[in-house]
């Protein structure tokens, strides 16, 4: 082979190679095109259920399975169900697994929980918490099998504990041990009609002694040639009515539906009161939630679900005033119909919104609990929650704590407001020299001149107007992550203090026969304290504004700040009461503040360091060199 053949060959070999990796799809173009095979097989599926049922009865499987050897009745069966025909004849027991913190009911009709109890927790009017319950829960896999469209809710399972066949009492203790398994197994016949012991589809529950997330697993078993090979995904339907377990709610915090991608994005279903909310959700979801005020109720899988559908609407029953909102979700579960065995991992998490329990499991389960936009959540997450937390261990009354968190919070933030208040105090200390600077130049043809002379005048003294504003914004982000935090706070659920039986819901010292627009139906103590302070301390600021800016200050400025505090008189009166003796505590550390301030900050002492300030040469700015041009140019067109 000669010289020229040899670098053609590499030549050619060069551009297969290139064409190849060319025309290799990329991971976004090979889910793309599985996500339209998904959709034509999805809108092509009853089409399929169709077609099979046809092919059945052509091939005459009941003659091949000797259907003739049974009843009847069996026969019938085996129309509805296929292979699946004994599993749909049974007895509906209930089993009750339960640990330390947990109490779960599962049915053998259909291998479903039924109703979970979070046995620490109690509701507003002290019975057993219990999440959700048998008569509205449902729980349905819906597969095809034999051609026949198969749904588990129609199907009885037998009861296996930790590998064994069980028949022992229904409940179910773990009792020391570190977990317990519950597998729940439907059977498919075999020829002949009889029960297939290697044959089954099993629901698996694993429960361990102190957790609130439990195991729960999708298994067939040499199911190959009964559910079709080319099946791709199941069908899992989950709805629940949630139970009323708060006295009240809130705006912030509501029963809605969370839900997260497989890249960490966690949205929400509707974070509003609004009565009804559907969404379908895009391919590669890692969990869906219903969530509670405190509680929540998840179904996380362990790789990701397909497609789902999830809704909400708001649920009334006058026979039971108890059930507040129903919530359901539609989920494509990855199937691989090719394989003899297949395991769907997932886990049901049923617990609290506490931060800390839900951060462990590090899948962004807290994200549920709202802490404010990215502004401010950090905040709540890095400082306001470690220190409640810190706090919260000593076993103090939540009263106290959150008496002991104000403090520490206007203790950090008190080199703000010092400086805030030093700007303050020089503005008042200059204001006989600029009310001299205002009579000097009446005329709106001066204002130019005055202007100047109050910047010189302020530069001179180290004063700005803006210098008591910037320390004000500052606390604005923590002034609203207290806001988001105090209502979405477990540990305040049920927690007296003073006149308050719970801090987590509004304070009310008296019930109203009717309903106020914009305020309620009840009046909270601890929100008219917090405003009757609130006007003081506006009353105490705007006397101080006076002093020192005299005429300046605007007067629909002074309105304005005393009208916040009565419109924040209806918001607050029906949030929590945690939240409204937070800001009464703000406003009355603020007033021991102001006085320690005007104590240390002696004005005549400030008066002659400004004094001794304004004989020091001053170097101008580039703004005050271009304010005096202007100046001079303004003067130049005058003359003329």
């Amino acid at each position: 082979m000669d010289k020229n053949s040899l670098i053609g060959i590499i030549l050619i070999l060069a551009i297969l190679i290139g064409w190849s990796v060319w025309m290799t799809p990329s991971k976004e173009e090979l889910a793309q095109q599985r996500h339209i095979q998904d959709s034509i097989y999805r809108a092509n599926r009853e089409r399929f259920v169709k077609d099979s049922i046809k092919m059945a009865e052509a091939n005459a499987i009941m003659e091949e399975k000797n259907i003739n050897a049974k009843d009847e009745s069996y026969a019938a069966r085996y129309n509805q169900y296929g292979s699946f025909a004994d599993a749909s004849v049974g007895d509906d027991k209930t089993f009750v697994l339960e640990n330390e913190v947990l109490k779960m009911k599962l049915s053998s009709k259909g291998a479903y929980v039924e109703t979970v109890e979070l046995k620490n927790y109690k509701t507003y009017d002290s019975l057993p918490l219990i999440g959700f319950d048998e008569e509205t829960s449902r729980f349905n896999l819906e597969f095809i099998a034999d051609g026949k469209g198969i749904n588990s809710y129609d199907l009885y399972f037998e009861p296996y504990l930790n590998g064994f066949p069980y028949e022992g009492n229904e409940t179910i203790n773990i009792n020391g041990r570190d977990s317990v398994v519950m597998s729940l197994r439907a059977y498919v016949d075999d020829a002949n009609g009889n029960k297939d012991l290697n044959k089954y589809l099993e629901f698996r529950y694993t429960m361990y002694k102190d957790q609130y997330m439990v195991g729960f697993d999708i298994v067939s078993n040499n199911l190959k040639g009964i559910i079709p090979s080319n099946t791709r995904f199941m069908t899992m339907d989950w709805a629940v009515d949630v139970l009323k377990q708060e006295k009240a709610g809130d705006r912030i915090n509501v029963e809605t539906i969370y839900y997260m991608y497989s890249n960490n994005d966690v949205e929400t279903l509707s974070q509003t009161e609004v009565a009804e909310a559907e969404e379908e959700l895009k391919s590669g979801l890692k969990w869906i939630s219903f969530k509670q005020k405190f509680f929540s109720y998840a179904l996380i899988s362990k790789d990701s679900f397909d497609d789902a559908f999830v809704e909400m609407h708001t649920k009334s029953r006058p026979s039971n005033g108890r059930y507040q909102k129903s919530m359901s979700a539609n989920i494509e579960i990855p199937f691989d119909g090719l394989n003899e065995d297949n395991t769907i991992a997932m886990s049901y998490y049923f617990g609290p919104n506490d931060f800390k329990e839900l951060k462990q499991y590090d899948i962004n389960l807290e994200k549920q609990i709202p802490l404010g936009g990215k502004l401010v959540a950090w905040i709540n997450r890095l400082i306001v929650i470690p220190v409640f937390d810190w706090l919260g261990q000593y076993g103090w009354n939540y009263g106290i704590v959150i008496l002991i968190l104000t403090l520490i919070i206007k203790i950090c933030l008190m080199p703000i407001a010092f400086k805030s208040y030093m700007s303050s105090a020089k503005m008042r200390v200059l204001k006989p020299e600029i009310d001299e600077i205002n009579a000097r130049y009446p005329k709106p043809d001066d204002a130019m001149k005055k202007q100047q002379a109050i910047m010189d005048l302020y530069k001179k003294a180290g004063a700005s107007p803006m210098s008591g504003c910037l320390p004000m914004l500052l606390q604005f982000p923590i002034l609203i992550a207290i806001f988001r935090f105090f209502p979405s706070s477990i540990e305040l659920r049920q927690q007296s203090f003073l006149w308050a039986d719970d801090l987590s819901v509004y304070d009310s010292i008296l019930d109203l026969p009717f309903n106020i627009p914009f305020y309620g139906d009840h009046v909270s103590l601890f929100t008219l304290l917090m405003t009757a302070a609130t006007l003081l301390y506006t009353y105490i600021n705007n006397k101080q504004m006076q002093q020192a800016q005299g005429d300046q200050a605007m007067p629909g400025m002074k309105l304005m700040m005393y009208l916040m505090p009565i419109m924040f008189l209806g918001i607050f009166n029906s949030y929590s009461a945690g939240l409204s003796y937070y800001y009464l505590l703000v406003n009355l550390f603020t007033f021991l503040q102001m006085y320690l301030f005007k104590v240390f900050i002696n004005e005549d002492r400030l008066r002659r360091k400004i004094e001794q300030a304004k004989k020091k040469p001053v170097k101008k700015s580039n703004f005050q060199k271009r304010l005096e041009e202007m100046q001079k140019q303004q003067q130049q067109q005058m003359r003329r």
